[in-house]
């Protein structure tokens, strides 16, 4: 029999303190969740979000932008928007019937929606109105569902031992909260990390659903959260995300960074890959400082693209992953970027990632394959964004 129940309070401080500095994320992407290994840490304040009415003319670019190519995209949010705003349902009733034109498009969008520019307030005071733009994309590797002595990378499934614990039962300020684990009696412990399911090869109880021919074509993959596979008679079938070991994600160019070993100019995707490619003694080392992993699940070949967070086929240059404790999933933005590769258009928060934490943090898709792949790697970029919200509605953070 129990001898002492600790009141829900104390049970929900004991929760927040083992999950300072960690955000859950909606189903589909992974979730930051750390493990109960490390010690409670002290929860540090965050950049605030406040958004500022700004006019259409203030959209660098606006008149040139085709949101034809975003509309699509658009209406796919609306299902999520509705639940968020009752302004939003009659908005997306008329959007559904609008023609794709460019002309009419912009007119409906501007006599509909309001323009509110995003600043990202420090817990200082001061301010900051632009942030930091990066990109993702879907590689296309070399697979097989059989190994053989060229694909030896197991491509895996779920474990059947890896336990999911929904913190949002606890109480509402864990809401979208997990803790990822695996049972040891009746204790939950931390699942296993990337060097250790890679120890434990075969005896994890996890499905291989195909091998992978190059090893660092599939850690990429992961960092992605999904992928085509090139099949050895030339098939090609798609992979998506479907869960994780609860491990923080940790970025190995920060850590060759850090070590000296790159600057930050070169630590791209591609400069990170040479790297690895150069120091093979070193390989296993590095890739394991990440002890993230991510799991698997098998797509119809048919099927539309990738599926981000919000659970729609992403739209390459339009969807954006973003952080959903800033900004709500499904919302349009329009997004100015400046740098290397500019750009500026309407876009969508269709994705989350968890690397993407903070007001003005987002990820753009740029696509599938090789050259979607270079853009997302140089991509490193300044952006300016703003919320686009009903006119007759108050957006969240708003300030007037």
């Amino acid at each position: 029999m129990r001898r002492f129940i600790a009141p829900r309070r104390t049970l929900l401080a004991v929760f927040l303190l083992a999950l300072a500095a960690c955000r859950g994320e909606v189903p589909q992407t992974p979730l930051c969740v750390c493990p109960p290994t490390e010690p409670p840490r002290t929860p540090q304040a965050t950049p605030a979000l406040r958004a500022e009415p700004a006019s259409w003319e203030a959209l660098p670019g606006w008149r040139a932008d085709r949101p034809s190519q975003a509309w699509d995209a658009f209406l796919a949010g609306c299902p999520r928007l509705e639940t968020l705003d009752p302004a939003w349902q009659t908005l997306c009733r008329e959007a559904r019937e609008q023609p794709r034109e460019d002309a009419v498009l912009r007119r409906f969008l501007e006599q509909r929606l309001r323009p509110w520019r995003l600043v990202a307030v420090q817990p200082d005071g001061s301010a900051r109105d632009t942030g930091l733009a990066t990109g993702y994309y879907e590689p296309l590797i070399a697979a097989s569902r059989t190994p053989d002595a060229r694909h030896r990378t197991p491509i895996l499934g779920p474990p059947a031992d890896l336990v999911t614990v929904d913190l949002g039962e606890v109480a509402p300020v864990t809401k979208n909260l997990r803790l990822k684990g695996r049972l040891e009696g009746h204790r939950l412990v931390p699942y296993h990390s990337r060097a250790e399911i890679r120890a434990l090869g075969e005896r994890l109880p996890a499905p291989v659903l195909f091998w992978a021919a190059d090893e660092l074509d599939f850690f990429f993959l992961q960092i992605q959260g999904s992928g085509l596979l090139r099949l050895p008679d030339g098939a090609t079938l798609r992979i998506g995300y479907a869960d994780h070991n609860g491990h923080p994600y940790r970025s190995i160019g920060r850590l060759l960074i850090d070590s000296g070993e790159l600057t930050l100019q070169e630590a791209s995707a591609q400069g990170i890959r040479r790297w690895l490619e150069r120091h093979p003694e070193r390989r296993q080392e590095v890739l394991d400082a990440n002890p993230a992993y991510v799991f698997f699940r098998e797509l119809p070949a048919d099927g539309p693209g990738p599926l981000g967070t919000l659970g729609v086929p992403l739209t390459p240059q339009r969807s954006l992953a973003v952080d959903p404790a800033h900004l709500p999933l499904g919302a349009p933005l329009y997004a100015a970027v400046s740098g290397t590769q500019p750009f500026a258009r309407l876009m969508l928060a269709q994705d989350t990632g968890g690397a993407i934490q903070g007001p003005l943090r987002v990820d753009v898709y740029e696509g599938s394959g090789k050259e979607a792949g270079e853009r997302a790697g140089r991509r490193r970029d300044e952006v300016a964004l703003w919320l686009l919200w009903p006119a007759d509605a108050d957006p969240p953070a708003a300030s007037r």
